[in-house]
């Protein structure tokens, strides 16, 4: 049997969370789907300044709290130093690092690179919305399976916004997908997914997001009331019931990061050219 190793980025800092289990677990399907091994680090990025080398095949940098901005923490150099030298090495070698961003390393890397603006929303945005594709999105390997537009799960204090075409265009990023619009609202919709390079995409929803879990998790008495308290009754409710579709998140889940995971590993036993 075929064996990938595989690093988790937790940039969670040690709060707790939904989604360093729905990474594991969509780990877990894949490698019985595809019949191989993963042998899988976790690295403690916030909390501990714990950065992967690069002995690994695929890379995972998760979602986290707290602001994406500029700070003095000691771990942004150390991750940022890491994202450089992969997409260095990535522009060299034969058989290719792959990288998934998720929310917090999404909004990280966008700043890292000057993609746009990131800057904090006016109200947070929470819940199972839609998200609408983007004409390369269509035509994405990952995303255009997904239908349009396709639901995911949003928790989001700041956002990606006004990007800079020049720079994307300088570093060949992609735009895949935007969130839903909002004509009464006149302020500019978010960026929610880049392709960054045939190997790197990087999304500012959770695709990690299991619905089952999730919604066994929203049914909890003490969730039920974090959020009737923070959102209000309605907004409970309507989570729940999209959560609860199958139509929704579950087809969300089941297609980006096994893609992902699929398309990296169908690189990675490809014979390298002598």
């Amino acid at each position: 049997m075929s064996k990938f190793r595989i690093a988790i980025l937790d940039m969670y800092n040690n709060f707790p969370n939904e989604g360093m289990r729905c990474i594991r677990q969509l780990l877990h399907r894949t490698e019985a789907a595809q019949q191989v091994e993963f042998i899988v680090d976790t690295f403690n990025v916030r909390a501990a300044n714990e950065i992967p080398d690069f002995t690994y095949d695929i890379y995972i940098s998760s979602g986290g709290p707290g602001s994406p901005l500029q700070s003095d923490e000691p771990w942004e150099p150390l991750y940022f130093d890491f994202i450089d030298n992969l997409f260095a090495f990535n522009s060299t070698a034969e058989h290719k690092k792959h990288l998934l961003l998720i929310c917090h390393s999404f909004q990280l890397i966008s700043r890292h690179f000057g993609l746009g603006e990131i800057s904090k929303r006016k109200s947070t945005s929470f819940g199972v919305l839609p998200v609408h594709l983007t004409e390369a999105g269509h035509t994405d390997p990952v995303f255009a399976q997904l239908p349009e537009p396709f639901y995911a799960v949003d928790s989001r204090d700041y956002q990606l916004t006004d990007l800079h075409p020049q720079r994307l265009a300088e570093l060949g990023v992609e735009i895949l997908c935007l969130e839903k619009e909002r004509p009464h609202i006149p302020l500019a919709r978010a960026v929610m997914a880049l392709r960054f390079s045939p190997e790197i995409v990087g999304t500012q929803f959770h695709p990690e997001a299991d619905g089952e879990g999730m919604l066994r998790y929203m049914l909890t008495d003490e969730r039920k009331k974090q959020v009737i308290a923070s959102y209000g009754e309605d907004k409970y409710h309507e989570m729940v019931h999209l959560l609860a579709d199958p139509e929704t998140i579950e087809v969300t889940e089941a297609i980006i990061i096994p893609t992902f995971l699929q398309r990296a590993l169908n690189a990675l036993r490809e014979p390298a050219l002598i």
